[in-house]
Formats: structure tokens, sequence, C-alpha cells
């Protein structure tokens, strides 16, 4: 690496190719192609030859979701590949030393963190109640509720059933017994503005500097919890500076975040939430990923937990599936119109959601292909590393929190116009879209559930991401999600 490269990059990069080019594209197509190789040579080689995988990498992920459904093992020797190749061949750039991420991943910190402690100055019992278009739903009323998106499809009937379990148990609520680190504090799907109202103790992450401190600090005093702040040096909590000096960097000061997590006394659980725009949040989604991988090695009682996106590829349950083909087969009339659409299109347009049922580890599913192409290759790597930790460590006998949580008004989406006017027009193909206020206190129930309750111990890893799942309904729908896409936007529109 030449000396100008090492001035402009720092923390963790995507690897050089021959040429000296850090690519993520080229990267990402690697990495899948490593991934594929350990169950299927033709099936990295076809990942390789293709030369334009900004356009090109859906099918290649689905592959990789497929490859591994016939038996546990096959699926857990893709996740081990994919993430082997991650940490192989990503670089740590930091002082001067470019090392592999898993050399670098091996050595303390250069520097230890100070520790600010907020306690909340709230008395409030803790409780669960979800905000929900202008009501705050809590007991029998959410009880309806949840059986409502149950029926509708919206929601897994395990969902339902594992937040009733919440509701019945208040007790479970208090969280004053577990530390939770949150990777990416800032995030709107993070579970920050829930738990600091449940008791927990908080170890929150995110970048200094950024206005989510002030947002976070605040939150932090009217709960009824202890939130942790890493700090580069000593300051009192009610320091009118904190929010400016508060944070740590995931992609620069990975090493030294992961040992401050380290030193976090009793049972511990280790959320990755943060999100950055393109090529950042592979790096981003890794830097978590080293972090987890570590803490996991040295902490037996840590608990993994990942929110994952529904915008992505997973084996269905039976019902799900058979519920899309028949909604494919009882369109209607509207197939006249759709049929010309899918053919003019080039099969683009008003494709099935699912066709057939395949073998799921001995049981059958299907498999729904929700990716959407404004997302991108680099997000599809991100999601699917975090999936492949959930497999590994599932595998590996750990309890692990790894849900599928609902398609949601973030910044991060509405910003994209393309997307948040298909967002506007889901609901006419049957998907409800979440607000962020919603999903937030529904998927930190979920993680209650899973610390209390242990998780599910599925004999498949694909099988984590089917329980629970709050997919929107985008598993039971007719179309394949992205070639309803551009209709769903039009129709947002209006």
């Amino acid at each position: 690496m030449d000396e100008n490269t090492r001035k402009t990059l720092s923390g963790i990069t995507f690897p050089a190719d021959a040429d000296g080019r850090h690519s993520s594209l080229a990267a990402g197509r690697e990495m899948f192609a490593a991934a594929l190789a350990a169950v299927s040579p033709q099936a990295a080689e076809a990942a390789r030859a293709e030369r334009n995988w900004r356009g090109g990498y859906m099918p290649h992920v689905r592959r990789a979701v497929e490859l591994g459904l016939a038996d546990p093992a096959s699926a857990s020797a893709i996740a081990q590949a994919g993430l082997a190749a991650l940490h192989a061949n990503f670089e740590y750039l930091h002082g001067g030393e470019a090392l592999p991420l898993q050399a670098a991943m091996a050595r303390p910190g250069g520097i230890a963190f100070e520790t600010v402690t907020i306690a909340g100055r709230g008395e409030q019992k803790p409780e669960l109640a979800v905000p929900y278009r202008g009501e705050r739903l809590a007991g029998d009323a959410l009880r309806r509720q949840l059986a409502a998106w149950a029926t509708a499809g919206v929601v897994e009937p395990s969902f339902a059933a594992a937040v009733g379990e919440v509701i019945a148990r208040p007790d479970w609520l208090d969280l004053s017994d577990w530390h939770v680190a949150v990777m990416g504090a800032g995030a709107e799907l993070g579970p920050l503005p829930t738990l600091v109202n449940w008791r927990a103790n908080l170890a929150v992450i995110d970048l200094p500097g950024t206005p989510a401190w002030g947002r976070i600090i605040a939150t932090a005093r009217a709960g009824n919890g202890r939130v942790l702040l890493p700090m580069h040096e000593p300051l009192s909590p009610d320091d009118p500076t904190l929010a400016f000096k508060a944070g740590a960097d995931l992609l620069h000061e990975t090493v030294e975040i992961r040992d401050w997590l380290a030193a976090l006394p009793g049972p511990l659980v280790v959320g990755s939430y943060a999100y950055l725009d393109g090529e950042a949040h592979v790096r981003v989604s890794l830097a978590m990923d080293a972090i987890v991988a570590s803490l996991l090695e040295r902490r037996p009682e840590a608990v993994p937990a990942w929110l994952l996106s529904p915008t992505d590829v997973f084996a269905v349950p039976a019902e799900d599936a058979e519920a899309s083909m028949e909604a494919w087969r009882s369109r209607g009339a509207i197939r006249l119109l759709q049929t010309p659409l899918r053919l003019l299109s080039g099969n683009r347009y008003f494709v099935p959601n699912i066709e057939r049922l395949v073998d799921c580890g001995g049981v059958q599913a299907g498999i729904v292909d929700a990716l959407v192409a404004q997302q991108g290759a680099n997000y599809a790597l991100a999601k699917r590393l975090q999936a492949w930790r959930a497999a590994v460590a599932h595998t590996a006998g750990r309890r692990v929190s790894a849900n599928v949580a609902p398609a949601t008004r973030t910044r991060s989406v509405v910003k994209n116009k393309a997307l948040a006017a298909a967002y506007g027009g889901a609901n006419h193909f049957g998907v409800e879209v979440f607000e962020p206020d919603t999903a937030n206190a529904l998927m930190a129930a979920l993680l209650v559930y899973d610390l209390r309750q242990g998780g599910s111990t599925p004999a498949h890893p694909a099988r984590l991401f089917m329980d629970n799942a709050v997919h929107g309904g985008l598993w039971r729908i007719p179309y394949l999600p992205r070639s309803a896409l551009p209709f769903a936007a039009v129709l947002g529109l209006f």
C-alpha cells in the first residue's frame, strides 16, 4: 500500500485489488464467492464471473441462502467461510500499520476509555406500551392488535405469542440485571429509547460529535436506567460539554471499544444497530461483527443481538409460502393486465414471490427474495454478514437474538425518494410499513423475550429468522417485492 493511500484511509478498510484499488463491489463479490465455495465451487465461480456486481449481485445472495437450506452443516459452512473471508481480507489501519482485521482484534487497544454514567431520574415502573396510530397500546389492547397483525399475515404467529408472554410477565421488563451494549445508539430502530425506561444498564456507542448525543443524553436523564458513555477524558455526568465529547468511533477505535465492553460486569447483551450509507455500512457492520466475535470468545454469557432487514433473502414457513402462492393463483382479472406487463418487461414486473416449496433441514419452506435495488449490493453484504454471525453463534450453542424487524419509515429510508414513495403505496399490495416508535417498542419487547425465555434453539439456523419475524406481510404477498415496487411507488404519490 503506498503512502498516499495510508494517509487517506484509516480504520477498517476494504481489501485492495491487484491494482491497489479499494473497490467495495469487487470485495463484495469475492466475499460471497468465498462463502459459496464452502459448498459449491460452481456457484462460487459463477459469482466471481459476475462482471456487473452492482446490478447482478441478487441471484448470488439468494444462492448463498438456498445452498444452506438442505442441512444445518451447509448453512454453517457458508456462514463460517463468508465471515472468515471478511475478517482475513479486510484491513485495520491504525498508527500507520495495516493488519488483517482478525490480527488487529487479537491485540489489546492502544487507549482505555473513561466511563461517564448517567443515572436516570425517572422512577416509573417498567411498562410495555406500544405507540400505534395515535394510541398507546398495552395489556389487552396490545394483545388484540398482535392478534390482528397475525391474522392479517403482518407478523408471524410466534411473534404475537412471544410478545404476549412479555405482556403476561411484566417483571421481565426490569432489566437491571443486564448490561446492554448498544452499538449505534442513535439508530432509530435501536432499543435505547425503550430500554432506558426498563431499568437497563446501557453501554451506548455512537460517533463522537454527532447531533444524536444531545438526544441520547436527554433520553438517559429522563429514564429510569443507567447509561454508560465512553469518553476520552473524565467528565462529570452533568458537564455541559458532555454531548460534544461523548462517544467512540466503531470504524477507528474498534479494538478499544471491544476492550471497554469486555470489562462490563454481569450478563451482557451485545447489540449491533449502527447504520451508515453505502460502502461505509459494510465497514461499520464488520466493525460491530469483530467486536461481537471477540466478546463471544471472552464472555460465555454474552448474547449477540441484531435486527435483520425484511428486505433480504429468507427461508420462510410453509404456511407463508402456501399463502403467497395461493394469493398469486387467485389474483383474478388483474392478471390479464399483469401478464403482458411481465412479458414486455422481460420478467421484471409482477413476478411470483414464491413458486415452490423447498426442503429446509427436513421441513418444508419457501424462499422469499425481498432484495431491492435501491438498497444495493453493499447493504446486502452488510445484512448478510449479520445473518452469518447469528448462524455461526447458534451452531456453537450460543443464545442468539436475531429477529426480522418490519419495514419502517426511518430517516435513512425516507430520504430515498423512490423507497419513500414505495413505502407510501405498500399497503395496496398487502404490506404494512411501521413507524419507528412502534417498531422500536415491539422489537425491544422481543429482545426481552429472547433474554428471559432463552430464545429458540431450532435445529436449522434458518429457523432463527423464521421464528418471531415481523415481516410486514412481505412473506405472504403474491409478488416478488421488487417486481411490484415501481407500482407501489406510483400509488404512494397519491
